[in-house]
């Protein structure tokens, strides 16, 4: 009997709060972050994340990790499944929170963390075609804008040696619009996205270590309790979507009721900004909110 094409995988953010935080398993996480950076990842330790534990009446929406490396970098890797009006505010203010946590009082800046933040995103987040963007600190010059290129004086960890290296410290981000994702395979980043999209991985995909995501995130390895508390999981995932939506159809029937589906009449703006930043408050995509109450890209993002 020939063995299928794709075998069914557990959903990425199941894995990441149960087989994930298992040791004998970082080489998942150490493929697919060695894919999205493009330099090989070894991962020391998960560290624990207070997130999910804070928004106790969030639970199915957002799920994190935090990860080390050996290098002492700290990997936020987070899975938002629907959309929240602060997702970008939120972003920076965990990867501070991180940096701000691991420098004890009366130590060094130098010693200051590099923080690296990977969001994962079930919903399409601002306007644009590319699927993967990558966001950094960067000083360019006012006159011919060049990168200024900073270096520091460090000891090679394995020669011992003095060695000038750049200092890199600020934050990155990485924001992956699954959703935006066409299935077209042009790399080992590609092939990660595809199982994050389809919860499946294809037998010809070779990107480092995804053979070991195909082989331990299966569902066939589940014992029966586990797979109760998986079901269980995605059907409540799916009941949270299922009002995310409802308050969004209703947000928007609410707007065309007012009549300002099709445009803004002439004295009806402030009416349109408070549907608008009610909307927002609701986790609705700027896009979304456009379309409802006619207001554009930049009345709304002033809100």
């Amino acid at each position: 009997m020939k063995e299928p094409k794709e075998i069914q995988l557990m959903r990425f953010d199941w894995a990441m709060k149960t087989v994930l935080r298992n040791k004998a398993n970082f080489d998942v996480l150490e493929g697919f972050l060695t894919a999205l950076l493009r330099e090989d990842v070894f991962v020391e330790e998960i560290l624990e994340s207070e997130s999910n534990q804070q928004e106790k009446d969030n639970k199915f929406n957002r799920v994190d990790l935090l990860v080390k490396d050996k290098m002492g970098r700290r990997f936020i890797i987070e899975i938002q499944n629907q959309r929240q009006a602060d997702f970008l505010e939120r972003l920076l203010f965990g990867t501070s929170k991180v940096i701000v946590e691991n420098l004890g009082l009366g130590e060094k800046y130098s010693d200051i963390l590099k923080v690296v933040s990977v969001s994962i995103l079930y919903f399409n987040l601002g306007v644009g075609e590319d699927y993967v963007y990558h966001g950094k600190t960067e000083f360019l010059g006012v006159h011919n804008h060049l990168p200024l290129i900073i270096k520091r004086k460090e000891k090679d960890i394995l020669t011992q040696s003095i060695v000038f290296k750049d200092k890199n410290i600020f934050p990155e981000y990485y924001l992956i619009n699954v959703e935006r994702f066409e299935d077209l395979i042009e790399g080992a980043l590609d092939e990660w996205i595809y199982f994050l999209k389809h919860n499946a991985i294809k037998p010809e995909f070779h990107a480092k270590n995804i053979d070991k995501a195909r082989q331990k995130l299966t569902l066939l390895n589940m014992t029966e309790k586990e797979r109760k508390r998986y079901e269980k999981y995605i059907d409540a995932m799916l009941v949270e979507r299922d009002v995310m939506e409802t308050a969004l159809k209703e947000g928007i029937a609410k707007g065309k009721a007012e009549g300002i589906s099709e445009g803004i009449a002439k004295g009806e703006l402030q009416k349109a900004l408070e549907i608008a930043q009610r909307l927002k408050q609701q986790g609705l995509s700027i896009d979304l909110i456009s379309v409802t109450t006619g207001l554009n890209f930049e009345q709304i993002e002033s809100l």
